[in-house]
C-alpha cells in the first residue's frame, strides 16, 4: 500500500474520532480543601458548561505538572503530601483512569510542564528546595525520564505553556520561596539549559497557563499577601517582556489551565486571604486581549490544579490531522540495539529500541531468538531488520550462523530468516547495505583460520541464506563498519593484532573490498554510522579504551579525518544512525555502561549525552530503518 493511503486513511479514522479536532481540555488533581484529590475533569472548548469527569489519576497529588500531545494526556510529580516523581498518562480517545507511564529523575512537588507533538518537558518544581532542573520524557513510549538542562534559577509553582517549538517557564517563586516575574524558554527538541526569554507585568506564582500555536498566556497568581486577576500574554517565537491582556472575572490562585490552541480556559483555585476555594471556570480567546468570561464550573471546588495545559489541541498541536504516528511510518529513524553481554557475563535476547530524532531512555521492542552477543552483523531496510550470527551465551556451540529478522512496523520478536557462509562473531559494527540488500563483514571463526576475510550478502526482502559477496583486503575481527545506499565502508579491526585499515565495496556489485585509507587510530571493537555523505566511526580499543571519533567522506577515498570525542571512552558500542544523527548505545569500559551518546554527522564536534539503555551492556548489535539516509 502506498504511503499517503496509509495516510488517507488514517486521516479518515481519526476524523471520525470525537476526540480527534482538538477539543478536549483536562483539569487534574488539587486539593480540597488540603487532602490531596485524583480527580481529573474534562471540557469541551466547544461547548460553554460545566466540567464532566474523565477518570482517576494513579494516586491522588496537588500541583502535578501537565503536557500532551494530540493522543494522550500525562501529569508529572506533584505532593501526596509527600513529594511524588510519578508520571501518569491516558489517552484522549478512551476517557478513563491513568497508567503508569515512568518516573521524574527526582520526586518533585511543584513543577511545571510543556510539550510539543512527541516530547514533554518538566521544569523546576521543590526537592524540597527549589530547584533549576528540567526533565524530558518522549511520549511515544513508556519510560522514565532524562536530564534536558537547567532552568536559569532555582524556581518552583510557576506555569508552563507551549508553542510550535519553544516551551516557555513563567514566573513562580524562587529558593527563598520569593515570587518572581522571570520568564524563561527552551526549544522542545534541542537538548540544553533554558535562556532568559524577558519578565513578566508582575511577579507571582500558582497562575494558570495556556497556548496557541504563537502566544502563551499566564493568569491570576499569588505574591504576598496579594492575589492577581492579571492575564499577561506573550508572543512565544519572540523574546521580550509580557504585555498585559486582560482581567480574570475575579483574583485568584492555585489556579488551572488549559487551551484548545484557540480558547484558554482558568479553572479552580482560591479567591481570598481565607483561601475560599471555587469551582468557576472562565475562559479567554487566545488570539484578540480582553477580559475573560465564564465557562462554567469543574466538578469540585478545589486549589492546587495542574496550572499546565493537557489537551489534545494546545499550542503547537493544530487542528488539522497529522501524517501517521512514528511508531509506524517507514523510515522514521526508529533504532534497535539487540543482544550483548550484560554486566554478570550472560547473554540477553533483550531488542531495545527508540526513536533517533527525539532523544531519550531506550524501552523494550521483543526478543532475539537466542542470547546472542559478541559482534552481531547487522543490516536493515525501511520496514525489516536484520541480524545476523554472533556468540551464544550460555552454552555450546558458541558461535551461530544464524540469521533473525524482524519486522519494524510492530513490536515482538525475531523469526528465522537463514543462515550466514561460515558461523562467526565479531562481525563489523554497524548497517550495511542498501534498502533491499545488506552486507556482513569479517569475523572470528571456529578453526583455521580464525579470524576470517568473508564478506556475505542477503536479500532483505527475502529469507533465505547468505551468499558470497568477496572478501576484505585482510582478514579482520570486530571492525566499524557503515554505508550510504552506494558503498560500504569498513574501518580497523584486529587481525590479531588492531590495525588502521579502511576497506571499501560497492554495494549493488559483488566483488572483493579495496582500499579506501587508513583511519585516525589503530583500533578495534568500535561502531561505524553513515549518513548519504560521512561515514563516522567511534569508540574501539587501542588495547586501552577509546573516545575517538573519526570521519571519512564516503564517495572519495583518503584517510579519516578527527570528529570528536564520545562523553565516555569505551569498546563494542553499537550503532544506530538516521541519516542525520548517529548514535552509539552501550560499551565497556571496563564495566558495562548504558550510556548512549549521539552526534549530528554533517558537523564535527564532540558527542552529547542521549539517553540510557535498559541494562548495562557492550557488544550489542544496532541497526536502524533510516540509516544511510533510506528516508529519502
Amino acid at each position: 500500500m502506498a504511503l499517503w493511503n496509509i495516510k488517507e486513511r488514517y486521516d479518515l479514522a481519526r476524523a471520525n474520532q470525537d476526540n480527534a479536532v482538538g477539543n478536549v481540555g483536562l483539569f487534574a488533581g488539587g486539593s480540597a480543601p488540603s487532602d490531596p484529590v485524583n480527580t481529573v475533569d474534562s471540557i469541551n472548548f466547544l461547548s460553554l458548561g460545566d466540567a464532566t469527569d474523565y477518570g482517576d489519576l494513579s494516586v491522588a497529588r496537588e500541583v502535578p505538572a501537565g503536557f500532551s500531545s494530540r493522543t494522550a494526556g500525562f501529569y508529572a510529580g506533584g505532593h501526596t503530601p509527600s513529594d511524588s516523581n510519578v508520571i501518569d498518562r491516558v489517552e484522549f480517545a478512551t476517557a478513563g483512569n491513568f497508567s503508569d507511564f515512568g518516573d521524574l529523575t527526582t520526586a518533585t512537588q511543584r513543577p511545571a510542564g510543556c510539550s510539543d507533538n512527541t516530547r514533554g518537558v518538566i521544569f523546576g518544581g521543590r526537592t524540597p528546595g527549589s530547584t533549576n532542573k528540567i526533565d524530558y520524557t518522549q511520549m511515544v513510549h513508556k519510560g522514565n525520564c532524562s536530564d534536558f538542562g537547567d532552568l536559569t534559577r532555582n524556581v518552583n509553582s510557576m506555569t508552563a505553556i507551549a508553542g510550535v517549538t519553544r516551551g516557555v517557564c513563567l514566573g513562580g517563586r524562587d529558593s527563598p520561596n520569593d515570587p518572581v516575574n522571570v520568564v524563561d524558554f527552551i526549544t522542545i527538541q534541542s537538548l540544553g539549559n533554558a535562556i532568559d526569554f524577558g519578565d513578566l507585568t508582575q511577579a507571582r506564582g500558582y497562575s494558570g497557563g495556556a497556548s496557541s500555536s504563537t502566544r502563551g498566556l499566564c493568569a491570576g497568581g499569588f505574591k504576598h499577601p496579594a492575589l492577581f486577576n492579571i492575564i499577561d500574554f506573550i508572543t512565544t517565537a519572540t523574546t521580550g517582556n509580557a504585555t498585559d491582556f486582560g482581567d480574570l472575572t475575579s483574583v485568584r490562585s492555585a489556579v488551572g489551565g488549559s487551551s484548545n490552541g484557540i480558547k484558554g480556559a482558568f479553572g479552580g483555585g482560591y479567591i481570598n486571604a481565607s483561601e475560599t476555594l471555587i469551582a468557576a471556570l472562565e475562559f479567554v480567546t487566545i488570539a484578540s486581549t480582553g477580559n475573560a468570561a465564564d465557562f462554567g464550573d469543574i466538578t469540585q471546588s478545589r486549589r492546587n490544579v495542574s496550572n499546565e495545559t493537557v489537551s489534545n489541541g494546545h499550542g503547537g498541536l493544530t487542528t488539522d490531522i497529522q501524517r501517521p504516528s512514528v511508531n509506524f511510518m517507514p523510515g522514521n529513524g526508529k533504532a534497535l540495539i539487540c543482544g550483548g553481554q550484560l554486566s554478570s557475563g550472560s547473554g540477553t535476547v533483550d531488542i531495545d529500541t527508540f526513536f533517533i530524532p527525539f532523544g531519550g531512555n531506550a524501552r523494550n521492542f521483543g526478543d532475539l531468538r537466542s542470547q546472542t552477543s559478541n559482534g552481531i552483523g547487522c543490516a536493515a531496510s525501511l520496514t525489516r531488520g536484520i541480524f545476523a550470527s554472533g556468540y551464544y551465551f550460555p552454552g555450546a556451540p558458541y558461535y551461530t550462523a544464524e540469521i533473525q529478522a524482524i519486522e519494524l512496523a510492530s513490536e515482538g520478536n525475531t523469526f528465522d530468516f537463514g543462515d550466514v557462509t561460515q558461523e562467526r562473531y565479531g562481525i563489523a559494527y554497524g548497517n550495511v547495505g542498501n534498502t533491499t540488500r545488506g552486507l556482513f563483514m569479517g569475523g572470528y571463526a571456529p578453526g583455521s583460520p580464525y579470524i576470517v576475510n568473508i564478506i556475505d550478502y542477503i536479500t532483505i526482502p527475502t529469507a533465505g541464506n547468505a551468499t558470497d559477496f568477496g572478501d576484505l583486503t585482510s582478514v579482520k575481527q570486530s571492525p566499524a563498519a557503515a554505508s550510504n545506499n552506494t558503498r560500504g565502508i569498513n574501518f580497523g579491526g584486529t587481525t590479531p593484532t588492531n590495525i588502521n585499515i579502511i576497506d571499501y565495496v560497492t554495494i549493488a556489485s559483488t566483488g572483493n573490498a579495496t582500499d579506501f585509507g587508513d583511519s585516525s587510530v589503530t583500533r578495534s571493537n568500535y561502531a561505524g554510522a553513515a549518513s548519504t555523505v560521512r561515514a563516522v566511526a567511534a569508540g574501539g580499543g587501542t588495547p586501552s579504551n577509546s573516545d575517538v571519533i573519526d570521519y571519512v567522506t564516503i564517495a572519495s577515498t583518503g584517510d579519516a579525518t578527527d570528529f570528536g570525542d564520545l562523553t565516555q571512552a569505551g569498546k563494542a558500542p553499537a550503532p544506530a544512525a538516521n541519516g542525520i544523527r548517529a548514535v552509539f548505545a552501550g560499551r565497556h569500559t571496563p564495566g558495562k555502561q548504558t550510556t548512549m551518546d549521539y552526534i549530528t554527522i554533517a558537523s564535527t564536534g564532540n558527542a552529547a549525552d542521549y539517553g540510557d539503555l535498559k541494562a548495562a551492556a557492550s557488544e550489542k548489535g544496532g541497526l536502524s530503518n533510516a540509516h544511510a539516509g533510506l528516508q529519502n
